[in-house]
């Protein structure tokens, strides 16, 4: 059990950053989308793909999770 409760520790610490990010970011102008988000508009219709946040954030991810597996065993 040990293991499990590790986990969950540890995915609630990383929602609770990613979330305090979130925050922060959209506090400041200009930083609500990165180059590479596509946002197509129609009439009544609206679709935003964040293409370039998620590559950002998956690379954040892999990184985080590379430094996690070699240093926190």
């Amino acid at each position: 059990m040990p293991a499990i409760a590790k986990i969950l520790i540890f995915t609630g610490l990383l929602l609770l950053l990613g979330g305090i990010l979130l925050w922060g970011l959209y506090k400041f102008p200009g930083i609500k989308s990165l180059p590479g988000d596509m946002v197509f508009k129609r009439d009544n219709f609206t679709f935003y793909f964040p293409l370039g946040t998620s590559i950002l954030l998956s690379l954040f991810l892999t990184l985080l999770v590379y430094f996690w597996r070699k240093f926190g065993g």
